[in-house]
């Protein structure tokens, strides 16, 4: 493996790390698609910045990116809060405008400058190693692994110092403000580091893979826990793996890198949308289908309740007068076995001790309602524990 492929893959994990940090929090905000107005609003920054400087390398482009970031927030909360449009519409609205701009600008005053989809949108990560950094005359390296380096550097002693605020800010905006923090600065705060992260991997990595880095990660973090710490370690997890084998399947491939990643990354976010152990689809069917189970189960048990008559109480009573099927019909009686709240006698079917317990404190909690009261039930007939 040659340098130029380790710095690449280094690169990428590096934005995918800082990415992941201000994404979880996007995401646990509902502002997901905030990212994918900041990256492609902050082309007019740049474009500003770099008339002003006429340095490329200056960092008052990013400064001016970063406020040109905060001006679409701001814009798109203007709007949001007239009451007219909804959040996605604002957004909609304000993006393609300020981009549109950073167009025109180029077309107007740098007629010479190339202006195509992989340099704005995709983004080219097999060149960020050829864009050197020298000090001294010295290399010293790429240059987006300094610039992304510096501004993961920052991001993460930001939220180190400021994790509680973050925490109580995101979850409870009035717990906060009671607290003293300032959500309001705080959620600038959080905009203008997204801003930030946005300009360092825009010139590396492009717009789309900005937008999926902050968000894929972060969604599927979602689905698995319910712990920020944890969110924001799966996140980092997800980003970085999905980087370093999205490069791979571009070298095996011959593909766009970024745009392998970004394939990687729905892949990620696809396989936890459907295995993720409590929110996956699979496992929300799987638990449906338990529920309906139990229903069927607890049904069975009040008819056996509510009747003493042999006939009502016979295995066939179940296919002639419940009109249950014989597959459904052995799978109750199988788990009412199971879950010794059943006995035999000649084909008809009795209440035990604990079956006869167990429907008398469903028949109570139907009348009462009350949640505790079935929590306890769970606890002391769980209908699926053997």
């Amino acid at each position: 493996m040659s340098n130029a492929q380790i710095e690449i893959q280094l690169i990428a994990a590096l934005v995918a790390i800082a990415c992941a940090i201000p994404g979880s929090f996007l995401v646990l905000r509902k502002m997901a698609m905030i990212s994918d107005a900041i990256s492609h609003s902050i082309l007019p920054g740049i474009v500003i910045g770099f008339f002003i400087t006429q340095d490329l390398n200056s960092p008052v482009l990013i400064l001016l990116a970063a406020l040109t970031g905060i001006i679409t927030v701001v814009l798109v909360e203007y709007i949001q809060n007239t009451g007219l449009v909804k959040e996605d519409t604002a957004i909609g609205l304000v993006f393609p405008t300020l981009f549109s701009i950073g167009v025109i600008l180029i077309a107007k005053n740098a007629n010479d400058v190339h202006l195509d989809v992989d340099a704005i949108l995709l983004g080219e990560l097999a060149f960020a190693p050829f864009d050197r950094l020298l000090i001294s005359r010295v290399d010293v390296g790429p240059k987006s692994l300094w610039i992304i380096g510096c501004i993961l550097i920052i991001t993460i002693t930001l939220l180190i110092a400021f994790f509680k605020e973050l925490k109580v800010s995101t979850f409870d905006a009035g717990l906060a403000a009671s607290l003293g923090f300032s959500p309001t600065l705080i959620h600038y705060g959080l905009m203008s580091i997204s801003s930030i992260t946005s300009v360092g991997a825009f010139d590396a990595v492009g717009a789309i893979l900005v937008v999926a880095l902050m968000i894929a990660p972060a969604a599927s973090a979602y689905l698995i826990t319910n712990n920020l710490k944890r969110m924001l370690v799966y996140a980092i997890s997800f980003g970085v793996f999905s980087a370093i084998a999205g490069y791979w399947l571009a070298h095996a491939l011959d593909a766009s890198i970024s745009g392998s990643i970004t394939t990687m990354l729905g892949l990620v976010f696809l396989s936890v949308y459907l295995f993720a152990p409590n929110k996956g689809v699979i496992a929300v069917l799987y638990r449906e289908k338990q529920q309906r189970t139990e229903v069927l189960l607890l049904t069975f048990l009040l008819h056996l309740k509510n009747h003493t008559e042999e006939t009502e109480r016979h295995v066939n009573h179940l296919n002639e007068h419940i009109n249950w099927g014989k597959v459904r019909s052995k799978t109750i009686l199988d788990l009412a076995l199971k879950n010794n709240m059943i006995q035999f006698n000649k084909n008809i079917v009795a209440l035990t001790e604990k079956g006869d317990a167990f429907t008398t404190q469903a028949i109570d909690y139907i009348i009462t309602n009350e949640d505790g009261q079935i929590e306890d039930m769970k606890d002391d007939f769980f209908l699926f524990r053997g």
